[in-house]
């Protein structure tokens, strides 16, 4: 099992809610995207994050899902598999005055093999690297409703590492930030 790490706080780094922090407690596998790497995703996303529902799978701190509030997206869903983070979570988004963001305090691969209400337009997907659960959560995505037509699913994993996606996705951009790679798909 892996080491907790130091506990910390994360900057939201643009959009209504820039320079407010999250905190990010110890806990074992949260490894929260470093700022960098969540300038560069945004940037990405530009173009169709104003408007946009959201998915924020495995949520940890909140952060992807949070950012895309502060940038204008409609509506997110953060899940949080951790009763004491997802509590927190809903905390920040109170504290924020985030009012069209909801936090389920689930197991994401269980949440997610069940049929959607209504799909996507940007899914983030970063799980615990050491649990290894990119291929099984993708899978579950597509085969249930949660991605829309125009749908882009951020992925965050090992620097080396790609992990086995449906045939059909197109990866629209990547790239690196230390130990970290991150991508992102076009499923439809």
């Amino acid at each position: 099992m892996k080491r907790a790490t130091a506990p910390g706080a994360v900057r939201i780094v643009g959009g209504s809610l820039r320079g407010s922090k999250l905190a990010v407690p110890a806990l074992a596998g949260l490894r929260p995207t470093p700022q960098r790497l969540r300038e560069t995703l945004f940037n990405w996303l530009m173009p169709v994050i104003e408007g946009a529902r959201v998915l924020d799978l495995f949520a940890g701190s909140g952060a992807l899902g949070i950012e895309a509030m502060s940038r204008g997206a409609a509506h997110a869903l953060l899940i949080e598999r951790d009763r004491a983070q997802a509590a927190k979570i809903s905390a920040d988004l109170q504290r924020l005055h985030v009012a069209n963001a909801d936090v389920l305090n689930a197991d994401a691969l269980e949440s997610l093999a069940g049929p959607a209400a209504q799909p996507f337009d940007i899914v983030f997907l970063d799980p615990p690297f050491e649990a290894d659960l990119w291929t099984r959560a993708a899978t579950l995505l597509d085969a249930n409703g949660w991605l829309g037509v125009n749908t882009y699913v951020y992925i965050e994993a090992p620097a080396e590492m790609l992990p086995e996606l449906p045939s059909h996705w197109r990866l629209h951009r990547e790239t690196r930030a230390g130990a970290v790679r991150g991508a992102l798909f076009c499923p439809g």
